[in-house]
């Protein structure tokens, strides 16, 4: 019976998803966005756990600095920012490489291309704020296209369906299992490669401890591993929401941490580069997501309510180096690392 139910609930969930892609791709720029506004308006009022976390997020992270009627306005835009994201995705075959400059300016964008040349090879490093899906798909029709790393969905219908939207402006979608190496192989051949670097994982995953906020939180370690593997540069690359359905994609300095530098002091400078960011504009960042699910057995601060103690998060805060592989993924990285070497002998 359960299996049964799965496989109607899966169904239903692919008819939804085919009906969106559909309607909204229909919709005016302006229909949209007006759209996206009233959507998470509903989901900060009714979706009162996830408003729960964001309130405890916000004042965790910034004290009595906003008052308590500031703190809700900030949820609720926060709400309608993620909204705002996921419509603009089922709306983004409407966007091309002749008219995506309509909609979407950028900052900073030439010198970052100056200082990845001659190679072009980089990590592109981005987070959880205002249009992340939409900053991806620019960077494709910028001329960056990157091997990008996705979740699979429970539901194996909706994959593709995904998918084909995030390669639209040439990029290539890796699963996020086993990711680690295929993104240093790309990395390796002179690619690119693009991560979101402030996915929370839980600490028997490949992840690393930083500061954010004041508070110390774990995420992922896969974009600081890469670069100590590899020596390329780092590119921090967020997008500012701007008024009427615009955006503004922005690269910040390029990132090249000193050799020797440890996975936590790479994680911590890309983490850096973002923080000020979210201090000057807050609502854009994605508050309802659990940033500490994670804390510190003996933690000295305040944490979110839903934070627990973590054994395990101690250990790897202490530590300055440590990804787990398997040995089939070792055999990979050091063959590759051979072939890296030969190839310098030969040129």
């Amino acid at each position: 019976m359960n299996r049964l139910w799965k496989r109607l609930r899966y169904r239903v969930e692919w008819l939804a998803l085919m009906i969106t892609l559909k309607l909204v791709p229909s919709l005016s720029r302006k229909a949209c966005y007006q759209l996206g506004g009233i959507l998470g308006a509903c989901g900060a009022k009714f979706d009162a756990r996830g408003r729960q976390v964001a309130l405890s997020n916000l004042q965790a992270a910034f004290g009595n600095e906003f008052s308590p009627e500031r703190r809700a306005e900030i949820v609720r835009e926060s709400y309608q920012h993620f909204a705002r994201t996921m419509l603009d995705l089922f709306w983004s075959p409407r966007l091309h490489r002749e008219n995506y400059r309509d909609y979407i300016e950028f900052e900073n964008v030439e010198q970052s291309r100056a200082d990845i040349a001659p190679s072009n090879s980089c990590i592109v490093g981005s987070f959880h704020y205002g249009n992340f899906e939409w900053i991806s798909l620019a960077a494709g029709w910028l001329g960056f296209p990157s091997a990008i790393t996705t979740q699979e969905f429970k539901n194996p219908l909706l994959d593709r369906f995904f998918q084909k939207l995030r390669e639209q402006s040439g990029h290539t979608t890796v699963l996020r299992e086993g990711a680690i190496i295929r993104l240093y192989k790309i990395l390796r051949r002179k690619g690119r490669v693009a991560l979101l670097v402030d996915t929370t994982l839980p600490p028997h995953h490949p992840t690393v401890v930083i500061e954010c906020f004041g508070l110390k939180t774990i995420v992922t370690v896969a974009h600081a591993w890469l670069q100590d593997k590899t020596g390329v540069p780092m590119v921090p690359f967020y997008c500012a929401p701007l008024a009427d359905g615009r955006y503004r994609a922005v690269t910040l300095p390029t990132l090249r941490p000193p050799k020797g530098a440890t996975h936590q002091e790479i994680a911590q400078a890309c983490w850096d580069a973002f923080e000020p960011v979210v201090r000057q504009d807050p609502a854009p960042w994605l508050w309802m997501y659990k940033h500490w699910r994670y804390k510190p057995a003996e933690a000295r601060h305040a944490y979110p309510f839903y934070s627990h103690d973590s054994l395990e998060f101690d250990q790897i805060a202490s530590r300055a180096n440590y990804v787990k592989l398997d040995r089939a993924a070792i055999q990979t990285v050091r063959a590759a690392q051979r072939e890296a070497a030969a190839e310098a002998v030969q040129r």
